[in-house]
């Protein structure tokens, strides 16, 4: 199956949540929704205020800009998961923020079993979470993200179906709503050091996680990338 051209990077970063002030001739800070499931939200973390992901993109991106988590423990994408973000107060906050950008990071716990038997469902449930932010006033930019590999996985989550089943379905939906994909899976493949529970980063795989999406909206990425999305490359 050919797959759409995607970003990624190889290497590994970190803040806290929140916005800067700003004098009135400085402009706003952007507004950047963290959307996902527990990986978003620091689960496992012991300091997750400081140390989830969304924390250390905040700090990799600086006080030019607002990150705020609206990561949701066991979340689904999948309206018929057992968790669906849709139900969760976080999803009502992440629209009311307004942001300029939405990074989404779902799929891990569609994977398991007992939701991936709706499967038929995510393409178009994706697209209409994407379109949710696409709406919004402050018309954001949205990123959508592979989800991070497991190693090999548990809680019925296997790798396996992430790569060859997720992530095509992720493409899809990319493509139907002309948004770009960030390759988390990628970035992170082959540290399994950074999941001490096989699912779940530590801080440094959060760091991580943090500096290839700030690396690739910032347009900082390495060369390597831009190439792969070149007409001879696709």
């Amino acid at each position: 199956m050919k797959r759409r051209a995607i970003h990624s990077i190889p290497v590994a970063v970190f803040v806290l949540c929140s916005g800067f002030a700003f004098s009135a001739d400085q402009p706003a800070p952007k507004k950047v929704a963290c959307v996902g499931d527990s990986i978003t939200y620091g689960m496992t973390i012991k300091d997750r205020v400081k140390d989830c992901y969304p924390a250390q993109l905040a700090l990799a991106l600086g006080e030019k800009w607002s990150v705020q988590n609206f990561g949701v423990n066991k979340a689904t994408l999948l309206k018929k998961g057992d968790y669906p973000y849709w139900s969760f107060e976080q999803y009502k906050a992440a629209l009311e923020f307004q942001p300029d950008l939405v990074i989404i990071m779902l799929g891990t716990n569609d994977s398991k079993p007992e939701n991936w038997k709706n499967k038929d469902k995510f393409v178009p449930n994706y697209i209409e979470l994407i379109d949710s932010f696409q709406q919004l006033e402050s018309q954001p930019t949205v990123w959508i993200c592979y989800p991070v590999p497991a190693y090999p996985g548990r809680w019925g989550i296997t790798d396996k179906v992430i790569k060859e089943e997720v992530m095509p379905l992720i493409d899809e939906a990319a493509v139907k709503t002309n948004v770009k994909v960030i390759d988390l899976h990628e970035a992170l493949s082959g540290q399994q050091e950074m999941f001490p529970d096989a699912v779940h980063p530590n801080p440094a795989g959060a760091k991580m996680i943090a500096e290839t999406i700030s690396a690739i909206i910032t347009g900082n990425e390495p060369q390597r990338a831009e190439e792969e999305n070149t007409p001879d490359n696709k």
